[in-house]
């Protein structure tokens, strides 16, 4: 991404948080290899609980966390200030992941979280109001419907979520708008259980998103 436009590779920072130690050792080595610099932080941790970067917003978020799911110690957060947009279920971190993103965003900046198709409906504990309030506060932006067998460790199918604190920058005036994309008829079989995305693909999705922005 960097090199296609005309970028190097020390003109990104790059951050992460990870709970699992070999996934954290993984993650560096990954970077190491293709020659980033990144600070995953000290050690591995809790991203609810142990936040490696307490004074730091981010331009852009890309996250991939666990889906559904109901051991996060979600008790522990009564009235955190990440839930602007409601407290998130006891059983579900769904919406406790969005809303942590949404919290380290600086101004006018971005995430995509990848999470489960069932996030954009489900009503269990309140998350339908706290989805409402979402939409209504205008923080998302772009809803992408997918596939499934996508991933090699799962094969339901998965949404992603574009979420911004700012509808007016990086295009026009957006507010009050959310654009919603179908892609589950999109993709090709690469094998019996794994299905991808061919460049067409993605650049198909990719320019509607910009020209609609």
């Amino acid at each position: 991404f960097l090199k296609s436009h005309g970028g190097r590779v020390d003109d990104i920072s790059i951050y992460g948080q990870e709970s699992n130690p070999t996934t954290w050792r993984l993650a560096a080595m990954n970077l190491a290899i293709r020659g980033f610099s990144a600070d995953l932080g000290k050690e591995p941790a809790d991203t609810f609980a142990r936040d490696q970067f307490p004074d730091l917003k981010f331009d852009f978020i890309m996250a991939n966390p666990p889906f559904n799911i109901s051991d996060w110690g979600g008790e522990k957060y009564e009235s955190d200030t990440r839930w602007k947009f409601g407290r998130p279920p006891v059983s579900n971190a769904n919406y406790a992941w969005l809303q942590h993103m949404l919290w380290k965003l600086r101004p006018g900046g971005q995430a995509g979280v990848v999470l489960a198709n069932g996030s954009m409906n489900s009503n269990q504990s309140g998350e339908g109001q706290i989805r409402e309030a979402m939409v209504r506060g205008d923080v998302v932006e772009v809803m992408i419907s997918l596939p499934g067998q996508l991933f090699l460790n799962t094969q339901i199918p998965v949404c992603l979520w574009f979420l911004t604190n700012d509808k007016t920058m990086k295009g026009r005036d957006r507010r009050g708008e959310t654009l919603f994309i179908d892609a589950r008829q999109l993709g090709t079989m690469e094998t019996r259980v794994l299905k991808v995305f061919t460049d067409e693909d993605i650049a198909k999705i990719r320019d509607t998103v910009q020209s609609w922005k």
